[in-house]
């Protein structure tokens, strides 16, 4: 079974989804949002193709420790999850993540157009490797 990452944001939501071992994550795409409905409905459908078993959701604290909008969007959305799929689901620190990510695809010259594609993608990455990591 695999874990998935997700940078869930107002207006994207970035996926990962690790390889079987649990050693590497891999962005597959960004989800961009419509309504609740239609975000929980496309989390399922990649949940069951990739045969999920565990979610990690990005957690935007802010750098004093204190949840933000942000952060309470996020907790939100997870509470939604957790009711729709039934699946396990961990908060992940994510500070700097997006920040991280913007410079890795600057360092690799990658424009500015491009970057805003895979950014979301790139993050949820990110967020994937380092609770995998954590294992």
């Amino acid at each position: 079974m695999r874990t998935m990452g997700l940078d869930v944001g107002s207006k994207t939501i970035g996926v990962a989804i690790s390889d079987e071992m649990g050693w590497t994550a891999q962005g597959i795409t960004t989800i961009h949002r419509r309504s609740q409905e239609e975000d929980l409905g496309a989390i399922r459908q990649l949940v069951d193709e990739y045969q999920v078993s565990h979610i990690v959701v990005g957690f935007p604290k802010n750098m004093n420790n204190t949840i933000g909008p942000s952060g309470e969007l996020c907790l939100q959305f997870a509470e939604l999850l957790q009711k729709e799929l039934e699946i396990g689901i961990t908060m992940w620190d994510e500070r700097l993540t997006t920040m991280a990510a913007e410079r890795t695809l600057i360092e690799a010259d990658i424009s500015r157009k491009k970057r805003k594609v895979v950014i979301d993608k790139l993050a949820a990455t990110l967020i994937l490797q380092s609770y995998l990591d954590s294992k």
